[in-house]
């Protein structure tokens, strides 16, 4: 099997075009992402109590210095890796500071009266901790009286317990706030489809890749992802209001919620006293998702920039710092509004031309190789597609109006991608002939044909190795030539896999964490034992289970009929086939796969009457998930 390979004459090509075409000549982006440094990152890896690995924050180092782009990394992403490499703690302005580079997210510190507020503790807690500590190393240490969560995406509250004690927020010590809706969508995104989400997130991500010249350049949105202990707490407060105002540790915040933007429960907020802005992630250094590569909700580019444009309106002519949860800030109103405005217009311009497009007739994938951004809005760098793009995000605004249909009835039905691959190497002469055919073109530099093409070689045969070096050789081409962070960090580990398999390795995030289990209310926990059931196997059975858990003073019912699973909460059914008393904990940690449940009736942590095989067959039903799936072969 061949390993990695260096950039063809038509990437070489492809790259120098783009570097002709974009304004390397504005170093403003330098001057602030270096503006406020007061301490790098500490040496060594971030690593668990036990001694596994989390995250390295040198990943990047290897970009650092070196002003000019290797031939294997599209220039521009270049630039934006160059940028993002340089990590530490920043002061953004007086009471609000920065630790940048310890995960792909921000964690913001800001100076209250007599402690300090942490805003979007990453994804683990322990790069959190370690992140609080570096702030705690250069400023007084207070106690954390408060903790913002700006919206719905595990890395931005993952490590929450890195920072605080539950103990200190279910006592009232310390608020966690988050604007409304925010527990149910991060469940929704992380928890229900969390497994699936995971494994495309290697590809988006990049975490199995070495960080290097050929391998991942990081995210666009930061250095990478860590792989520690996530972990959420209920809120204390949402925020439900637009210009719902909170006194915070004596300092004014006033709040504007942007559900379906970034995220589904996302929001804005100005500090009055410090003149300080934030727009979330929905004003950051890169053009974003309307729809994530690793999975998610479609989101919507319309509200999208109808909110930027609302914060111009409201905070454009007061604000003199607006500060990120990734990236770097920004400072001065015409700075601030340049990025603010851009930012509406080139979200507004996803949403309208390609309905415009839509409404001519043409489908996704033609709009989406149509649609090109306005020079004014192209040669602007805080738009590039380092990490959602043009593209896909066309598709998605699509979809999202018209749903994954394209209007032509030959696609309602296709074959499924096996027996689709076998019937088109029947058709183009076998996959002998196909890949000779292939290989040619991939020498004539037509790298998306024949990735589109060998695909069906590979699913009819996953043992062609001649084909799978192939794909991957034309996957490898294209991650050079990706100006998008998630597309390159794709194709490469699409080309990693086709050449040495599918792994197969220890899960490294745990999205439904013991620490996720127990922030859930009990109808979520329900709703995953639900998506957890496997239908064909338990149509034909019929179960109703009385729950009642002391500790929480709380009962339900729990219904299995015609291959679903039903529930109600705080209240019983008549004439259950089982009454199950346990604590809420004990629940929790059945659920999270940490204690048997044949063990817990056992032991009379779980007393069921008047019997407990109700109970046993339902979780006999219920599938375990591994993030290993295969995907890119059958």
């Amino acid at each position: 099997m061949t390993d990695r390979k260096q950039a063809s004459e038509f990437t070489l090509a492809a790259n120098r075009e783009v570097f002709d075409s974009l304004p390397f000549e504005d170093e403003r982006d330098f001057e602030e992402a270096s503006r406020g440094f007061i301490a790098p990152l500490p040496d060594g890896h971030v690593l668990k109590p036990n001694g596994d690995f989390v995250f390295d924050p040198s990943r990047l180092d290897f970009a650092k210095g070196r002003e000019q782009a290797p031939d294997t990394v599209n220039p521009s992403l270049w630039r934006q890796v160059r940028l993002i490499a340089e990590g530490g703690l920043f002061k953004v302005c007086d009471r609000i500071y920065q630790v940048r580079g310890y995960d792909i997210s921000n964690l913001t510190v800001i100076e209250g009266d007599s402690g300090v507020i942490v805003v979007d503790p990453l994804i683990s807690a322990e790069t959190a901790r370690a992140a609080l500590d570096l702030y705690f190393e250069h400023r007084p240490e207070r106690p954390v009286v408060a903790v913002i969560h700006s919206h719905s995406h595990v890395d931005h509250y993952g490590g929450v317990r890195g920072v605080v004690d539950e103990a200190d927020v279910i006592s009232g010590k310390v608020k966690v706030i988050a604007p409304e809706g925010f527990l149910e969508a991060a469940v929704s995104e992380n928890v229900m489809a969390g497994t699936a989400m995971t494994r495309r997130a290697m590809y988006q991500f990049g975490a199995l890749l070495a960080p290097d010249d050929q391998g991942t350049v990081g995210t666009g949105l930061g250095t990478g992802v860590s792989l520690g202990t996530v972990t959420l707490i209920q809120p204390t407060d949402e925020i439900t209001e637009d210009g719902q105002r909170m006194v915070i540790d004596g300092l004014t915040f006033e709040f504007m919620p942007t559900p379906d933007t970034e995220a589904p429960a996302e929001m804005h907020w100005y500090i009055e006293e410090l003149k300080a802005l934030t727009a979330a992630e929905n004003c950051v250094h890169t053009m974003h998702n309307t729809y994530p590569i690793r999975g998610a909700q479609v989101r919507d580019p319309q509200a999208w920039s109808m909110y930027l444009n609302e914060t111009i309106e409201r905070w454009g002519g007061q604000a003199e710092v607006m500060y990120g949860m990734h990236h770097w800030p920004s400072w001065g109103r015409e700075r601030i509004v340049e990025m603010l405005s851009k930012g509406r217009d080139a979200y507004r311009y996803i949403n309208d031309q390609t309905l415009r497009l839509a409404n001519h007739g043409q489908t996704p994938i033609e709009i989406a190789e149509e649609i090109r951004l306005p020079e004014s809005l192209a040669r602007h760098w805080a738009i590039r597609d380092y990490y959602g793009t043009i593209s896909h995000n066309v598709k998605a605004t699509y979809t999202r109006y018209l749903g994954w249909y394209d209007g032509n009835p030959a696609n309602l039905q296709p074959l499924p991608p096996v027996e689709s691959a076998v019937k088109y190497l029947e058709f183009m002469g076998g996959a002998e002939a196909v890949t000779k055919r292939a290989r040619a073109c991939l020498d004539a530099g037509e790298y998306r044909w024949v990735a589109e093409v060998m695909k069906h070689v590979v699913f009819a045969d996953p043992s062609d190795q001649a084909a799978r070096e192939l794909a991957a050789d034309a996957m490898e081409q294209l991650a050079y030539q990706a100006e998008s962070s998630t597309w390159r960090n794709a194709y490469l580990t699409g080309a990693q896999e086709l050449r040495f398999g599918s792994p197969v390795l220890p899960d490294m995030v745990d999205t439904a964490s013991p620490e996720t289990i127990h922030a859930l209310t009990l109808g979520m926990i329900f709703n995953y034992l639900a998506v957890r059931l496997n239908g064909p196997d338990a149509a034909g059975r019929e179960l109703t289970i009385n729950f009642v858990f002391p500790d929480t003073n709380q009962t339900a019912w729990l219904r299995l009929e015609n291959g679903a699973l039903s529930h109600s909460v705080e209240r019983t059914a008549r004439d259950p086939d089982a009454t199950v008393t346990l604590d809420r904990e004990t629940l929790n940690r059945i659920v999270s796969g940490q204690l048997d449940p044949e063990a817990a009736i056992a032991s009379g942590e779980v007393d069921a009457k008047p019997d407990a095989s109700p109970l046993i067959e339902i979780i006999s039903l219920l599938d375990t998930f591994s993030p290993w799936f295969a995907v890119i072969e059958p």
